[in-house]
């Protein structure tokens, strides 16, 4: 399989909303065998199509500590309803924006809607680290990252560290 770039913030491609999966078919079901790759070399928990260049909404996640086996989870055209007003603070990383990290607060609890790389729909209620990591991909297919949700100056600081994270690798 193939190791995917990463688009780097605040490159505007990761702004476009992703569109649904009409039909989950063989290049579908690469682009998810090449997301896993990606996410796994990159060292990450999750990873969305947006983050890739692809704007479908298609989410893998593998939140298996690094002693346990790998859980890879697909998730596509997902949905997320809060369960509760009850939003929990978590520090949050990305892929895309590599080296910052910063707290944000989320819905504690919530109802997870999706199909699996079959096409079986799926529905699950989620709190703790899951929950957290599906509104965090979530928010990719719908062109957010999530130091929108930090003040000005932390964004200006996040781009660039960014960019001299890319500069130091390039």
């Amino acid at each position: 399989m193939a190791l995917l770039p990463i688009l780097n913030y605040p490159d505007p491609r990761l702004r476009t909303v992703a569109k649904e999966v009409d039909n989950i078919d063989d290049d579908i079901k690469t682009l998810i065998q090449d997301m896993f790759d990606t996410m796994y070399d990159a060292r990450g928990i999750g990873l969305a199509a947006t983050q890739v260049d692809r704007h479908i909404q298609v989410v893998v996640m593998d939140l298996a500590k690094e002693d346990e086996e790998p859980q890879p989870k697909v998730y596509i055209n997902p949905k997320v309803t809060p369960l509760t007003d009850e939003l929990v603070p978590y520090q949050e990383g990305c892929l895309s924006i590599p080296e910052v990290y910063d707290t944000v607060e989320r819905p504690a609890r919530v109802r997870i809607e999706a199909l699996d790389e079959n096409g079986q729909g799926f529905s699950i209620e989620a709190d703790g680290l899951l929950a957290v990591c599906i509104q965090h991909e979530l928010d990719h297919l719908k062109g957010i990252v999530f130091v929108d949700y930090l003040s000005r100056l932390k964004q200006d600081r996040a781009r660039e560290k960014v960019r001299k994270v890319i500069t130091k690798k390039g």
